[in-house]
């Protein structure tokens, strides 16, 4: 799955590619015709960049479909490539801006205000966003306390699906702690499946897999603390949770292919593994948009043959809920700014939200947005997670750093983890590397 090397992008976004393999590629571009009857934006054409592909560009066109029914205006939809930060510089500078951006990754949000490119959201869109998005979201879109970034999509990376019937066969249950996790895992083992398929080419999801825990077993507080740079990979807290992470890594029974085979597997493959033709494991553990894979590519049916649980709580701590999710941002070079703050106040609302609800792959951040709107039960029960978590959601960690240590193929905390899949017998010297790494892409 071709990353950009500098602005990977991972979560719901970042695996566009995967949801829509053995797709038809949508047609790049195209633009909406306004409803017949004018709106108070007949004449305009507002310009979005995103880098949805395939069904998700396809189901977001019916979003900009609604905005142009209810405004007269014109929309036209410009796929950015993975590397959006590279698209957006080289269109700002040619003079042919977007005028919205969907930004995937915190950090390169914070890259566009700090080089002043975004115009802050209007009151309008402050106002409608607060009364549907809990605090913690306007947060990750504010830099310097001015409010640029509206998340529109969300993703949900605290979930390990499964497959019903290898649960059957092995006579277990929904695990509701760490320590079940690993006897049910254990058990599918005796019963012939291995518990986990793990996507160790691709390094995005180990870096899923060590979030989760330490946001259990660490905490909120220290959780951001690390995501700064804050608190040195080198603590004691990062230490216990990649011991953690160890009692998975190290366990033939637990790992589909052990890790050899783990670090020959890609997201796709780990998802086809659980829910392909020859099941090779009994769970995979990623993002509520595994459901979305396991449907298109596999025929399984999410909340009956594809099924969820969430990740369970560490030892004492809490159940975590880690998140992505894509901001829209209105460019200061754009040609329609004014009309692309106008499509921004459209899609705080819960009735943008509802259009593609309905299409399905799709989560809303937004408490508001009606539960039935969702196409089925799987999702309403992950958007009903999302929403419940509130200000405890924390945005996956590795979207928040800087990209030659979160989001790099073959370097920083990918390269790492996949070192400490092959050999997880050091989990300190594991957190030495991470720490080195770590001080030199973020420059403290």
């Amino acid at each position: 799955m071709g990353r950009s090397s500098s602005t990977a992008r991972r979560g719901a976004a970042a695996i566009s590619t995967a949801l829509v393999l053995g797709l038809t590629a949508a047609a790049c571009g195209g633009s909406t015709e306004p409803a017949s009857g004018g709106g108070e934006l007949k004449g305009k054409t507002v310009t979005v960049a995103g880098v949805w592909t395939g069904s998700e560009q396809q189901n977001f066109k019916k979003v900009l479909d609604a905005f142009t029914a209810k405004t007269g205006a014109k929309t036209e939809f410009v796929p950015s490539g993975d590397n959006v930060s590279t698209f957006v510089g080289s269109k700002i500078e040619g003079g042919n801006a977007p005028d919205v951006v969907l930004v995937p990754q915190v950090g390169v949000l914070q890259q566009f205000a700090a080089k002043g490119w975004l115009r802050p959201l209007s009151e309008q869109t402050a106002q409608t966003a607060s009364a549907g998005l809990a605090p913690v979201w306007k947060n990750y879109g504010t830099v310097d306390n001015t409010y640029y970034g509206l998340y529109f999509k969300a993703a949900h990376k605290s979930t390990v699906w499964y497959s019903p019937a290898a649960f059957t066969q092995a006579g277990v249950a929904e695990p509701k702690t760490w320590a079940e996790l690993l006897t049910t895992g254990r058990s599918l083992a005796d019963a012939g499946l291995p518990a986990f398929a793990v996507a160790g080419e691709d390094g995005w999801t180990l870096t899923d897999w060590f979030e989760n825990i330490y946001l259990s077993t660490a905490g909120a507080e220290r959780y951001d603390q690390l995501a700064q740079h804050k608190l040195k990979w080198t603590d004691q807290s990062v230490v216990d949770a990649l011991t953690t992470l160890a009692e998975v890594f190290k366990d033939q029974q637990l790992v589909a292919g052990g890790a050899s085979g783990a670090l020959r597997t890609d997201f796709p493959a780990s998802v086809g593994q659980v829910f392909g033709p020859e099941p090779k494991a009994g769970m995979v553990f990623e993002g509520d948009f595994v459901g979305g894979v396991a449907k298109d590519q596999f025929g399984k049916k999410p909340g009956e043959d594809a099924k969820f649980f969430a990740f369970p709580p560490v030892g004492a701590g809490l159940s975590p809920v880690v998140s992505g999710g894509d901001a829209a941002v209105v460019l200061k070079d754009g040609k329609n700014g004014d009309a692309g703050m106008k499509l921004l106040e459209f899609l705080a609302t819960p009735e943008a939200a509802e259009v593609w609800a309905g299409a399905g792959g799709f989560l809303s951040p937004n408490k508001n947005v009606k539960p039935r709107a969702y196409a089925d039960d799987t999702a309403r029960a992950t958007a009903a997670s999302l929403v419940a978590a509130g200000d405890s959601v924390r945005f996956d960690m590795s979207d928040q750093a800087p990209a030659a240590f979160g989001g790099t193929k073959g370097a920083g905390e990918w390269k790492l983890l996949q070192d400490f899949l092959r050999d997880p017998s050091d989990p300190r010297g594991a957190a030495a590397k991470l720490e080195e790494a770590a001080a030199k892409a973020y420059g403290n």
